[in-house]
């Protein structure tokens, strides 16, 4: 089903319910771009650890867009035998809110563009129609800055058009002003001695002219109108003025706070979707899925950690149960079988012997994907796929049992040993990131760092180690690479051979690790003593700072009536202005408490999940089946 903003809210309960109904999801995403600086070889270095790629991909991938969000949901039909399965299509894109709201830049990848026209990937549908979102912390602020201008509101006793800082005495207006104010309040005296005329619609003015428009009213006329700022088609903003009496301005206000109320759900936007996945708790089903998951994160949660562990915690509070296909794929007992494990190619043997196609079909009201047609590319066909790899691959290991099991549950402990470990693509010997615990850590005593010119090619670094027979090169940038010897024992000999070379350095990989620690330490002891000279010098400024107060605020250059030193030129809260409002908690249609939470409680619902865990019922399991039958290797 395709998803765009004109259809979001009315399809928004279908998304819920089968998100419910689900025993598990399957996502993929699309994105702008790959990598804004390095080639994807360089991006992608054969002996990154699990920290560097993860900062790799944080530095050069996150500025691109997610702009098309796949979403596919599986539920096991018992009486038939089957699964039933909705696809969702979601064309995503940061819309701002109104004028306040964030205004996201992003970048493109000509290639990855190139790419996706190819496949006849409509931008429009994102440029156009895609689906706003704001992530948590965006969220908060708005709620927050909505309850405040409502309490402050209601606090100093004004009607909601006046603003909280609107004094009960007529105010200053600039003489270049006076007759554009005196032009409107003859207006109104005409609109209230008018038997036949109810509301009076003024021309449109600029932001200043509306908060002085609604600051004169609120003193002039406490009682029988009610103001609200409107917008032309040509995004031109104008001030409606209605006759009211205090029974009907109470009922519009309340109509304008359930608007501001269902403008703010609609800036939320996707994020609810991602929402509703995460506090579901089920099985998330992916392909190669790290970039899926940092994005996914990154644009509708809160911006990626600096700290991979920080990451990790985030992302197993966001997603407590995840599984990655191709790392499956990749293990054994499936290694030895499947020679291609890219999602098309993995699709296309898993309908082979010793695999059994699933028994799928499409629930009714949603459309069905045929695989012989290969509509790959589409975020929605893609978690289709990989939802069907994930279960021919789930039920091969239960015809291994003795007895066979025909069908593995997403609960099944069968599976356990693949939960929440990533893929790390072109990584030789570390296969996965592993979100629950450290990270394996190989010895690489057989691997050199070697240092060169930039005009150096890969054709140079294997004349360079001729001698040594069969090597491995992975690229770290234009000077730089890691050389992979078969026999550890040469390694030294390789080092002591450009120890008078004048163009190269060889180092050893343990030396190579060993500097940058201490680069790190050393970075990090400045950044410490910048800090604490920052501290000593804070006093002073702290003193210079209220010097400079006493001397641009005193105190004696204010009457009594002025006590604010500078003059808010920003219309005010009351105009009903899309740039002022910032709408309050959700609705009760959908959801009755806000979507946003904070990150400490994030993590101990991760912590919460974690312990819960341990104590589910895993449905489809075998008692005498350990999960070690089918572990995930330590070394690959």
């Amino acid at each position: 089903m395709e998803i765009i903003r004109s259809n979001f809210k009315s399809n928004l309960h279908k998304v819920y319910q089968a998100i419910e109904e689900a025993d598990f999801f399957a996502i993929d995403g699309e994105f702008s771009g790959i990598s804004d600086g390095p080639s994807v070889t360089a991006l992608t270095n054969g002996f990154d650890t699990p920290e560097e790629r993860y900062q790799k991909l944080k530095k050069h991938s996150m500025d691109f867009l997610l702009f098309q969000f796949g979403l596919c949901t599986f539920k096991y039909d018992h009486t038939d035998s089957k699964y039933i399965t909705k696809s969702f299509n979601f064309y995503v894109f940061p819309k701002p809110f109104s004028r306040s709201s964030p205004d996201v830049k992003f970048v493109c990848q000509s290639s990855s563009i190139d790419f996706l026209a190819s496949q006849g990937f409509d931008f429009n549908k994102v440029f156009r129609d895609g689906i706003p979102y704001l992530n948590q912390e965006e969220e908060r602020q708005l709620r927050e800055q909505h309850d405040e201008k409502r309490s402050q509101a209601n606090g100093a006793g004004v009607l909601a058009y006046s603003s909280p800082n609107t004094s009960k005495c007529p105010v200053t207006i600039p003489e270049d002003q006076k007759k554009f104010i005196d032009q409107v309040i003859k207006k109104i005296e005409d609109l209230l001695q008018s038997e036949e005329k109810k509301n009076l619609d003024l021309e449109p003015c600029t932001g200043f002219q509306r908060k002085l428009i609604y600051q004169t009213l609120s003193w002039k006329y406490p009682k029988g109108i009610h103001v609200e700022t409107l917008e032309t088609e040509k995004k031109e903003r104008y001030i409606v003025i209605s006759k009211v009496d205090e029974e009907e301005r109470k009922r519009r206000e309340q109509q304008k706070h359930a608007k501001e109320q269902e403008e703010l759900n609609d800036a939320v936007g996707f994020s609810r979707v991602i929402h509703a996945i995460s506090n579901s708790g089920k099985l998330v089903i992916g392909h190669n899925m790290l970039l899926d998951v940092m994005h996914t994160v990154h644009q509708f949660y809160c911006p990626l950690p600096v700290d991979l562990n920080e990451f990790k915690e985030v992302t197993t509070c966001v997603f407590p149960r995840l599984l990655d296909t191709k790392l499956m794929a990749s293990t054994q007992p499936f290694k030895d079988i499947i020679n291609n494990t890219s999602l098309a190619e993995l699709e296309k043997r898993l309908k082979e012997t010793p695999f059994s196609t699933p028994n799928v079909e499409s629930a009714e009201g949603f459309p069905s994907y045929d695989t012989s047609s290969e509509q790959l590319h589409e975020a929605g066909y893609d978690a289709y796929i990989t939802g069907l790899c994930f279960i021919s691959m789930a039920d091969y290991l239960g015809s291994c049992l003795s007895p066979p099991k025909p069908c593995v549950s997403a609960r099944s402990q069968l599976i356990e040993p693949f939960f929440n470990k990533l893929f790390l693509m072109r990584v030789m010997d570390i296969p996965y990131l592993n979100l629950e615990g450290p990270d394996l850590q190989p010895k690489r005593d057989h691997v050199l760092h070697v240092t060169f010119p930039r005009e150096w090619r890969t054709s140079d670094l294997y004349q360079l180690f001729s001698a040594f027979g069969n090597i491995q090169i992975s690229w770290i940038d234009d000077t730089s690479a890691f050389v992979s010897l078969s026999q550890p024992e040469q390694v030294q000999i390789a080092v002591n051979t450009s120890k008078y070379a004048e163009s190269y350095r060889i180092q050893t990989y343990a030396e190579y690790v060993g500097k940058k620690q201490e680069e790190r330490q050393i970075k990090r002891k400045w950044t410490e003593d910048s800090w604490k000279e920052v501290e000593r010098k804070r006093p002073n400024m702290q003193v210079l700072s209220q010097a400079l107060r006493n001397h641009y605020y005193h105190t004696d250059s204010f009457t009594a009536t002025n006590t604010v030193g500078k003059r808010n030129l920003s219309p005010s809260p009351g105009e009903g202005s899309s740039e002022d409002r910032a709408p309050g908690d959700i609705s009760d249609l959908e959801q009755t408490e806000s979507c946003a939470e904070s990150l400490p409680e994030g993590r101990r619902k991760a912590k919460k999940l974690k312990r819960m865990k341990k104590d589910l019922s895993l449905a489809g399991s075998v008692a005498d089946s350990p999960a070690e039958l089918f572990e995930v290797p330590d070394t690959w």
